[in-house]
């Protein structure tokens, strides 16, 4: 705006400075035309242009001002309305900041609103449900409400009232001891008729002319007899007569039976390992069989082994090897023929006797060590089928479980018996055939010991027979030997 009206000030300085030089020419256009003035007439001329100069400024002086004051006017005008237009702005700012607020508000009491909605329809989805729910549970008995017109027509909480007050009744019903008469199961598969006495909805009892006892859930909604004996008990509750030991059977639903437990005997536990336990267990026989054989065998081979000693080097001491000899010949088991083996070879020297007792021991050895390594084997093995059994029984259980799911804990029970009874199965074989295989070993290597120390004794006699010196030399070792030896046994006794 200011700049509009400095624009027309502009313009009409220059239209009024154009006038004034028009003028001027039209004034000295005469001035040219007329003869040459004479000095008076100049002077008029010049105090008439002077007056007309005055006049035109004072012309525009007048107009300065009134633009000035029509250009104050206009600023004033201009900063009031600029005044009140920022006022507006400002009251429109408000306005919109309270809109805003306002809008947030709404939107926020409109989210309420939903969710407030959506919090009754779930309400309303759960009272269906339990209505639902309610009534199902009532129809068992007979007593659902579904059908009641009443009950249809009432609001929410009347519907509640009416299924906790029936439900109430029924639980007060349900807890009483009642007898009907009803048909159940005998510990045979029959089905007989008779009396059912039902303890609330927990547990029964069943009498009937030929059977009587705990009656249990069978499923099915049906009831069996309990295997054990409770005639008295039952026929006691029947005639309103409380024991003093009442035997009852708890249960929670009648839809789903009950097995007995089954006794275990050492077949069915073989049974559930499966043929990895048949395995085992036959092993197990035979490590018993091979044991027994090993014992009958270390039995013989060490029975008796000083009373051929005993006989057998005094006879050599005293130069009688002919009657040595016949006694071993006339003995049987490893210490005579050990013996009788180095009488006959006694004329070599004692590179060839040892070659002799060597080749009997090694003779000997073979029957002491029999069944041996068998025994150690069968016992390192057994463990490992039964850990074989172990995984071939969890392989079962996956199996069963990608068929049929984890819902029916029977169906896993053997995959898991296996695991389980191979694994007990090869320890039991295992530990008693690792100890009775260590304990033959160590007899076996007690009788070679003193296999040796007879025959080397022997020997020691055939060769200082021929060497007197040698002989006497060993006999005052043998004195020396025999005093440590009373030494060491008279503190031994003193210990003891």
């Amino acid at each position: 705006m200011k700049r509009l009206l400095i624009s027309c000030l502009l313009s009409v300085v220059w239209v009024q400075t154009g006038l004034a030089q028009e003028a001027q020419s039209q004034t000295a256009a005469p001035a040219q035309a007329a003869p040459v003035p004479k000095e008076a007439p100049k002077k008029e001329t010049r105090d008439s242009l002077e007056a007309a100069y005055k006049r035109e400024f004072a012309f525009l002086q007048a107009q300065k001002k009134e633009l000035e004051q029509r250009l104050k006017s206009f600023k004033a005008q201009a900063d009031n309305t600029e005044k009140t237009i920022r006022q507006k702005i400002d009251s429109l700012e408000q306005k919109n900041i309270e809109l805003s607020a306002n809008e947030d508000k709404f939107r926020t009491s409109l989210a309420d609103a939903e969710r407030k909605d959506d919090v009754l329809n779930d309400s309303s989805d759960l009272l269906q449900m339990t209505y639902s729910q309610g009534n199902a549970s009532l129809d068992a008995y007979g007593r659902s409400l579904e059908g009641n017109p009443e009950f249809a027509a009432a609001s929410d909480e009347i519907k509640l009232a009416m299924l906790f007050r029936q439900a109430t009744d029924l639980l007060k019903d349900l807890s009483n001891i009642r007898h009907q008469s009803e048909s159940f199961f005998t510990n045979d598969g029959a089905e007989v008729s008779g009396t059912v006495v039902k303890v609330g909805n927990i547990a029964a009892y069943g009498v009937s002319d030929t059977n009587s006892g705990i009656l249990v859930p069978a499923g099915a909604g049906r009831l069996k007899l309990w295997g054990e004996p409770a005639a008295d008990v039952a026929k006691g509750v029947l005639a309103g007569k409380v024991p003093s030991e009442l035997k009852i059977f708890l249960f929670e639903s009648k839809e789903k039976a009950v097995d007995e437990k089954q006794e275990k005997n050492v077949l069915g536990v073989i049974e559930s390992g499966g043929m990895i336990g048949w395995v085992i267990v036959g092993l197990g026989g035979v490590a018993l069989i091979l044991i027994g054989i090993r014992c009958l065998l270390l039995y013989l081979a060490s029975r008796n082994p000083q009373s051929i000693a005993r006989v057998v080097i005094p006879l050599l001491q005293n130069d009688q090897e002919k009657e040595a000899l016949s006694f071993c010949q006339q003995q049987k088991g490893p210490f005579a023929r050990i013996l009788m083996a180095t009488i006959q070879n006694s004329h070599g020297n004692r590179d060839h006797m040892d070659d002799v007792i060597s080749e009997a021991m090694l003779h000997e050895a073979g029957a002491l060590n029999r069944f041996g390594s068998a025994i150690l084997v069968i016992a390192s093995v057994s463990p490992l089928l039964g850990l074989l059994g172990t995984v071939t029984g969890m392989i079962s259980t996956f199996d069963i479980i990608t068929e049929f799911g984890t819902g029916d804990p029977k169906l896993l029970s053997s995959g898991i018996s296996i695991a389980l009874v191979t694994t007990e199965l090869g320890l039991v074989v295992a530990i008693p055939a690792v100890l009775a295989g260590t304990l033959l070993s160590s007899w076996s290597d007690g009788i070679k010991y003193d296999l040796e120390e007879v025959a080397l004794k022997a020997t020691n006699i055939l060769l200082d027979r021929e060497n007197p010196e040698r002989m006497h030399k060993h006999d005052s070792a043998a004195a020396k030997t025999g005093r440590q030896a009373s030494d060491v046994s008279e503190l031994e006794q003193e210990f003891a």
